[in-house]
This record gives structure tokens, C-alpha cells and sequence, in this order.
């Protein structure tokens, strides 16, 4: 019985973790998506200050090319961190499963068990109604 009761503190723990991490890829594709967002207003900003918005021109600010290449690059590792989104989803998905089979395999066995009990009782009482008295 303890046994399973531990695992089934595992098996939650390990889900637990796994929505944890989830949460936590959310926040930093949330947060990188702002932070580009803020970078495309400020070079906007910078573009506008400069009255040129070719990247190529040879007085582009260099604030807003450095700042371009950031939000790229913040761009990228959210994509990547998709990748990784549905990697983390998935695998909650796996424990959770797994959470589900070992508590239906607990409910089993306790239902089994209490099962089992009232018909020990109901043998106890047969066996000490048929004792001779002294």
C-alpha cells in the first residue's frame, strides 16, 4: 500500500514539474514576443528621427540596425521555444496519463480491498456462531 501511494506522489510530482516547466516556456515566448514588440517601436522611433528607413542606406542609425538585429534574434528563440512548447505539452500530456493509470490502478485495488472486507467480516461472524459455547 505504501508503495503505491508513493508512486502516486511521484507520478503528481513529475506532472506538477512538467505544467511548471510548460508555464515557464509560455512566459519566455510571452516575454520575448514584448520585448521585439518594444524594439519595433524604438526603431520605428529611431527611423523616424532619422527620416530614413532603408536598412541599407548608408546613414541608417546604427541604433536601429543593432536593435533590428536584437529583435531578430529574440524572434528567432521564440520560435524556437515553440519548438519546445509543444515538446513540454507533449510530455505533460505523457505524465498525466501516466498519473491517471496508477490512481485508476489504486482505485481498483482499494475497491478490491473493501470488497474483501465485508465478506471476511461476514466469515468471521459465520465462524463464531458455529463454535461450540463452553
Amino acid at each position: 500500500m505504501k508503495s503505491r501511494e508513493t508512486l502516486i506522489r511521484l507520478k503528481r510530482f513529475q506532472v506538477e514539474e512538467k505544467r511548471r516547466r510548460l508555464a515557464q516556456i509560455e512566459t519566455m515566448i510571452a516575454e520575448f514576443q514584448r520585448m521585439a514588440a518594444d524594439l519595433d517601436r524604438e526603431i520605428a522611433a529611431e527611423e523616424q528621427k532619422a527620416n530614413i528607413s532603408d536598412p541599407a542606406h548608408f546613414a541608417y542609425p546604427t541604433y536601429a540596425k543593432a536593435a533590428a538585429q536584437r529583435r531578430d534574434n529574440l524572434r528567432r528563440s521564440a520560435t524556437d521555444l515553440e519548438v519546445q512548447l509543444d515538446d513540454a505539452k507533449a510530455e505533460l500530456g505523457e505524465a498525466y496519463e501516466e498519473l491517471k493509470k496508477v490512481e485508476i490502478l489504486e482505485d481498483r485495488e482499494r475497491a478490491a480491498d473493501a470488497a474483501r472486507e465485508p465478506g471476511a467480516m461476514h466469515e468471521a461472524s459465520l465462524s463464531r456462531q458455529a463454535r461450540p459455547t463452553l
